[in-house]
C-alpha cells in the first residue's frame, strides 16, 4: 500500500483521537464547573498529555503538536464545539465518558506504538509506548479534577491498552500490513474495554487483610 495513504490514515487517526479525548476533558471540566481557561487546560492534556511524553521518551522532539499546530487548533475547536454541545444536551448517560475514553484509547496505543517503532524502538518499548500515549492524558487529566484515575482503579483499563499495542506489533511481525493492523488492534481493545464498561468487569484487587 502507498506509503502516503498510511501517512496520512495515521495522521486522520491521530486527529480523531485528539478530537475524542479533548471532548472527554470538556466533560469532565464541565462537571467541575471549571471556566472556560479550564475547559481548555483539560481539553489540552487530556489529549495531547499522553503524546507529549512519549515523544520526549523516545526523542521526538520538538513533540508533535509544536511541529504541527493543527493538534491545537483541533483541540481548541473542539473545546468550544464540546461547550455548545453541553449546554444544548445539559446531562449525558454515565457510559458517554468512559466510551469516549476506550475510542480514545483504542485510536492512540497504535498511534503510540506506531510512531515509537518508526523511531527504532524494540516490540516491548512500542507496547509501553502505545500505554503512555493511551492513558497519560486522562491521568493527568483526573488528577486535575481531583478525581482517582481510571487506571489505578479495578476497571479492565491497562489491561485492554497492553492487549492492543501486543496484538498491534506482533501482527506486524507476522507481516499483516500496517492498515490492517492498525484495525484490529483498535478493535480488539474496543472488544474488550467496551463490555467491561457495561458488565463491570475489573481485576482482582489486591489488599494486606482484614481491616481491625
Amino acid at each position: 500500500m502507498h506509503t502516503s495513504f498510511i501517512d496520512n490514515l495515521i495522521y486522520f487517526i491521530d486527529l480523531l483521537g485528539t478530537v475524542v479525548f479533548a471532548f472527554s476533558g470538556v466533560l469532565v471540566a464541565g462537571r467541575m464547573k471549571m471556566d472556560i481557561i479550564g475547559v481548555l487546560v483539560l481539553a489540552a492534556v487530556t489529549s495531547i498529555g499522553g503524546g507529549t511524553i512519549r515523544d520526549l521518551l523516545i526523542g521526538a522532539t520538538p513533540v508533535f503538536w509544536i511541529k504541527d499546530s493543527h493538534y491545537l487548533l483541533t483541540i481548541a475547536l473542539t473545546a468550544v464545539a464540546g461547550m455548545v454541545i453541553a449546554r444544548v444536551q445539559h446531562r449525558f448517560p454515565w457510559y458517554i465518558l468512559p466510551l469516549l475514553d476506550a475510542v480514545g484509547l483504542a485510536l492512540f496505543v497504535v498511534i503510540g506504538a506506531q510512531k515509537a517503532l518508526s523511531f527504532g524502538t524494540s516490540g516491548v518499548i512500542a507496547v509501553i509506548m502505545g500505554c503512555i500515549t493511551g492513558v497519560a492524558g486522562g491521568v493527568v487529566r483526573d488528577i486535575l479534577a481531583g478525581e482517582i484515575p481510571m487506571v489505578l482503579r479495578k476497571e479492565v483499563y491497562v489491561t485492554a491498552c497492553l492487549l492492543s499495542g501486543t496484538i498491534y506489533v506482533l501482527l506486524l511481525e507476522l507481516g499483516l500490513g500496517h492498515v490492517a493492523s492498525m484495525f484490529v488492534s483498535m478493535l480488539s481493545l474496543l472488544c474488550v474495554r467496551v463490555p467491561a464498561i457495561f458488565m463491570h468487569l475489573s481485576l482482582p484487587t489486591f489488599h494486606l487483610g482484614k481491616d481491625d
